[in-house]
């Protein structure tokens, strides 16, 4: 069996032992059904991973000792923000799993002027908490230690308008640039992706006006989920670590 890797926010060091939290103790001890002696890897977000054993496994928990500590360098070169405005059923959820398998060091999740989600505060932030897990659970299937930050939502103006030294990229049909012509990103990127219906005239204005590059992907006009998903690809291809 593969050896699991799981999220452990506690502080960890070589020798230590101690209680998973709930989440990896339940994917532990109840999905996976692992056992003492067994393996597995831990990360809390930092550039190593802790090779580990299981030495208890009960109704109130799982412990574990960490047995090693290593260094992993899977992170892209190229950091990416991504402003993805939120769309309909699980196609958030799928793009933003895929968006950090594909090397994505932020997200933003955007309100804009043809969103079709609306959500009361409550459930806002019950979302944003269920993108977070759906993140955490991404880096451990594809090797990151590094978690991205799913941010609190916001709208899509108050976003375009923060400070920030990233170049600024917007998908457009007839954009001044396409990949291959891009300037170098000498400080990340920061992508924005529209909803479904796209942005309306004023949104694509206040792109121009707040120093987004407008930039062509190709002939065909792409779902919001594969315009973000092909765009970060291209863009690591180009700058990143994707051969």
């Amino acid at each position: 069996m593969r050896i699991p890797r799981i999220y452990e926010p506690a502080r960890l060091a070589l020798g230590l032992i101690l209680p998973l939290s709930e989440d990896g103790a339940n994917h532990i001890g109840r999905v996976l059904r692992m056992q003492p002696g067994q393996e597995l890897v831990l990360f809390n977000g930092g550039d190593e991973e802790f090779p580990a054993v299981i030495r208890a496994v009960t109704k109130k928990g799982v412990e574990v000792e960490v047995t090693a500590v290593t260094e992993n360098r899977v992170e892209s070169p190229l950091a990416i923000h991504l402003g993805q405005v939120i769309s309909r059923g699980d196609k958030m959820d799928f793009t933003i799993q895929k968006a950090v398998e594909l090397g994505v060091t932020c997200i933003t999740p955007l309100f804009s002027e043809r969103c079709g989600v609306k959500l009361p505060a409550e459930r806002l932030e019950k979302k944003r908490e269920q993108w977070q897990k759906i993140v955490i659970s991404a880096c451990e299937q594809c090797g990151r230690s590094r978690v991205p930050e799913v941010r609190t939502p916001m709208e899509l103006d108050a976003w375009m308008r923060e400070e920030t030294a990233e170049l600024k990229l917007n998908l457009h049909p007839r954009a001044e640039y396409s990949i291959s012509t891009l300037p170098i990103p000498e400080h990340g990127v920061r992508l924005l992706i529209g909803p479904e219906g796209g942005l309306s005239e004023r949104e694509i204005a206040d792109t121009v006006e707040q120093g987004f590059k407008e930039m062509l992907l190709g002939p065909r006009v792409l779902r919001t989920e594969t315009a973000a998903l092909t765009v970060i690809t291209a863009l690591q291809c180009r700058f990143g670590d994707l051969a």
